[in-house]
């Protein structure tokens, strides 16, 4: 079995958007987390996704999921105070879901929607083979390592550098059972799930994902995603499919 474990527990403060957390904006004509979703609805090897949303906008969601027929969805359940404790409740709904059957969870942002049905399934091959899958993005510029005082302790090789992105996939046993063990030590608010898997000794296998995979955070990347969306239905008419090209 193969379960999407979708964060959607931002109340979008660097957006700038007061009445609305940034998940739920629109763009060409739908909600963000509606273009995320539609990409876990269309993969047929996807068998259940759940969803841990705002609590007092789950109502909205539920409108939403109704009004564009997106069927996967299985359960809904409140974030929680932190993204680690959110993702928790997402797994912990995954396990109700799983019902004893050995399942891989593809952990993704609701505001990660530039990403593609290959990268999906990319994701679950990976689990299967290794273990793990870190979504990558492959690295343009320069990176360098800074300690005191701003003077840089590190270069590292461009070629062997990535960012870390989303989906993160696993076997749903093993990040559910490196999250008990954050919780059983205080720890709450670990900054992704790589991370976790990574302080508890799981090896970590990288997938190289689509350039354009960026989590809309801020205006900046509100007006990127309605920019690479104008591109891509641009480019359908010269007849190219999505993942054409990555």
């Amino acid at each position: 079995m193969n379960i999407g474990v979708i964060f959607a527990g931002g109340v979008g403060s660097r957006m700038r958007s007061k009445e609305i957390p940034k998940q739920f904006l629109n763009v060409h004509g739908k909600p963000i987390i509606i273009h995320t979703l539609e990409h876990f609805e269309k993969n047929a090897e996807i068998n259940a996704v759940v969803i841990a949303c705002v609590e007092e906008w789950i109502p909205h969601l539920k409108a939403l999921l109704y009004k564009y027929r997106i069927e996967k969805v299985k359960k809904i359940v409140a974030g929680g105070k932190s993204g680690q404790l959110s993702i928790y409740n997402g797994l912990c709904a995954a396990k109700e879901i799983a019902a004893g059957e050995r399942a891989v969870v593809l952990i993704h942002d609701g505001v990660r929607p530039l990403i593609n049905s290959r990268l999906l399934s990319q994701n679950i091959e990976c689990v299967k083979k290794n273990g793990s899958a870190i979504t990558a993005g492959i690295v343009k510029e320069t990176i360098v390592v800074v300690g005191k005082d701003g003077i840089v302790e590190q270069v590292p090789s461009r070629v062997q550098s990535r960012v870390a992105k989303a989906p993160q996939s696993f076997w749903l046993d093993d990040i559910l059972g490196a999250h008990e063990k954050a919780l059983s030590q205080n720890i709450t608010d670990t900054v992704d799930s790589c991370t976790l898997m990574q302080k508890f000794g799981y090896k970590l296998y990288m997938v190289d994902g689509p350039y354009e995979n960026i989590k809309i955070t801020t205006p900046d990347d509100f007006y990127s995603m309605r920019a690479i969306l104008d591109a891509k239905e641009d480019a359908q008419i010269y007849g190219l499919e999505e993942g054409d090209g990555q």
